[in-house]
């Protein structure tokens, strides 16, 4: 996944993408050339989070908002059986190819969503929310929460082999 920074004129839409790839390309930086263990290892204990875990939990919650919310499909979680969104961050039994594949395919089908809405004001139910939501607000909570996990990578990474960088 290529890594640009976002532009400083466009649409709104168009920034909002951009953003969105940004910090999906981030947290796939922070994984680069690291080993199955490496991205097993919870590197900042007492915590037992580790990248690989962040990266199937970002699997289920790009599944969960373009998918479930917005395409209104009725997919099980990936990795619970009780629609758990925690079982992603136990990553002790996963791969890194296991991990990224789901990902980039959630991340494949997400655009996939995006791009077929006809603008940012579609709106979906959302009921943890219980309320209507719309493509924009469902983009900003994925750039929040990809910024927010991407702090978590940073430490992380930087806690396994010393690697530091925004």
């Amino acid at each position: 996944m290529e890594r640009t920074g976002p532009p400083l004129t466009g649409t709104e839409r168009e920034t909002l993408r951009a953003y969105l790839d940004f910090h999906r390309a981030t947290l796939a930086w922070k994984c680069e050339g690291l080993t199955d263990e490496q991205l097993r290892r919870a590197a900042s204990p007492p915590s037992t989070l580790t990248l690989l875990g962040l990266v199937r939990h970002m699997a289920e919650v790009e599944r969960h908002w373009f998918r479930r919310v917005l395409d209104g499909e009725d997919l099980p979680h990936l990795w619970s059986d009780d629609h758990d969104f925690q079982a992603a961050y136990d990553a002790s039994g996963s791969t890194r190819a296991e991990a990224f594949a789901a990902w980039e395919a959630e991340v494949a089908e997400a655009r996939r969503v995006e791009a077929a809405a006809a603008s940012l004001d579609v709106t979906a139910f959302v009921p943890r929310w219980e309320r209507e939501a719309s493509l924009r607000v469902v983009m900003l909570h994925l750039i929040h929460e990809y910024a927010r996990h991407n702090g978590h990578a940073d430490f992380l990474r930087e806690a396994i082999d010393g690697t530091t960088g925004a």
